[in-house]
C-alpha cells in the first residue's frame, strides 16, 4: 500500500463578520468537511458532529494537502479540539507554496481554470447561504468538488513541474513547482 495522501477542505457555518473577525476562525463552525484519501480511493463527508473522525483521518494521513488549509481550515477545526494540527500533521498547502513563489496570494479558481480548464462550481459565501437554507447536500457536493479540484491541481503540478494561473488581468501565467506525489 502506498502513501496515504488526504486532500481536505471544509465549509463553515458562520462568516468572519459573524464571529467578530478573521482572528476568530475557531468560532466559525463546520457545516461540511470533505476528504479524499489516495489509499482508500474514496471521498468521505463529515458533518460537525463527526469532527473527531475527521481529525483522526487527518492525523493518520502520511500527508494532508489543501489550498489555504493551514491558516484557515485548521484554525476552524481548532475550535473543536485542543489538537494543534500545524505541529502534528504533515501538511502541504498549495496556496502557501504558490504564494512563496509568486510573492502574492492567488485563488484556487485561477489555478484550476488555467491548469485544468475547469473552474469552481460556487464559493464560500454561496456555501454559507446554503447552510442558512438547510441545503447540506449542495454544500457537500461543492466541498467535494473543491477537494477534487485541489487534488487535480496538485497532481498536475507534480506531473508537469508547473501550474498555470490567470493573473489579475486575466492573462495566463506559468509558475514552476516542485510538488511530489510520494
Amino acid at each position: 500500500m502506498g502513501k496515504d495522501i488526504v486532500y481536505f477542505d471544509l465549509e463553515t457555518r458562520r462568516t468572519a463578520n459573524d464571529v467578530g473577525g478573521w482572528g476568530n476562525k475557531h468560532k466559525m463552525g463546520i457545516s461540511i468537511a470533505v476528504t479524499y484519501s489516495t489509499r482508500r480511493g474514496e471521498y468521505l463527508i463529515y458533518e460537525e458532529e463527526e469532527t473527531n473522525d475527521l481529525i483522526e483521518q487527518l492525523v493518520r494521513a502520511d500527508l494532508v494537502v489543501g489550498f489555504n488549509h493551514i491558516s484557515f481550515d485548521y484554525e476552524v477545526l481548532m475550535g473543536h479540539t485542543i489538537f494543534d494540527f500545524r505541529d502534528r500533521v504533515n501538511s502541504f498547502d498549495l496556496l502557501v507554496d504558490l504564494e512563496k513563489q509568486l510573492g502574492h496570494r492567488i485563488k484556487l479558481e485561477d489555478v484550476a481554470s488555467a491548469s485544468l480548464g475547469v473552474g469552481k462550481t460556487a464559493d464560500g459565501l454561496q456555501a454559507l447561504r446554503w447552510w442558512q437554507q438547510g441545503k447540506v447536500l449542495e454544500i457537500a457536493e461543492y466541498c467535494a468538488y473543491d477537494v477534487k479540484v485541489t487534488k487535480e491541481v496538485h497532481e498536475f503540478g507534480a506531473k508537469n513541474g508547473f501550474v498555470k494561473f490567470n493573473d489579475k488581468n486575466g492573462r495566463e501565467q506559468k509558475v514552476a513547482v516542485k510538488w511530489s506525489l510520494d
